[in-house]
């Protein structure tokens, strides 16, 4: 086996794992999410741990992947994820209007972006978004296409970065 698949994933209070047939269910606080698994594979849930075991070879990989996801799945449904999101740029702006995020961006019209369900989109101040959820996947995809409407740029660093993301300048033309 694999050592992530061999590491039991701790079960916090409140957090609930249902196992059908080809299905696995977490169920929390925060939600509920569910995951497709393998006939081969074996989850066992006791003590507080779930536990991941297979008897195929081939399938130790795959076991290893789905405890990582299953990992995710726990803490997302017990604690959330969430991305931050700057805005750089003289006049960009970010705002809620009801569940929609109009962002101001330098273009000669709003960008307005659907929050879609299951993720919440919050604006602490104009140059600041939040993007908050229980599904890791689906938080990191709607980060990434609010930041894909104006990716920072390598001159002047304008545009829409990740907390803590370090833009690599340019030097400009020299006369």
């Amino acid at each position: 086996m694999s050592r992530v698949a061999k590491k039991p994933i701790a079960l916090p209070k409140g957090v609930e794992i249902n196992i059908q047939a080809d299905t696995i269910v977490a169920k929390g606080p925060k939600g509920s999410l569910s995951i497709g698994k393998p006939a081969a594979i074996n989850l066992k849930v006791e003590n507080g741990e779930a536990l991941f075991t297979t008897e195929d070879a081939a399938l130790i990989p795959l076991t290893g992947t789905l405890r990582a996801i299953l990992a995710n799945m726990v803490k997302g449904v017990s604690e959330g994820f969430e991305r931050k999101l700057e805005l750089v740029g003289v006049g960009y702006r970010a705002s809620m209007q009801g569940s929609d995020l109009n962002l101001a961006l330098g273009f000669s019209h709003p960008v307005l972006f659907k929050a879609p369900e299951g993720i919440t989109i919050a604006t602490p101040t104009q140059t600041e978004i939040l993007v908050q959820g229980a599904d890791k996947q689906r938080v990191g995809e709607v980060a990434a296409k609010i930041r894909g409407f104006r990716p920072p740029e390598p001159y002047k660093g304008k545009g829409v970065k990740y907390a803590g993301e370090v833009i690599i300048r340019k030097e400009a033309k020299k006369a």
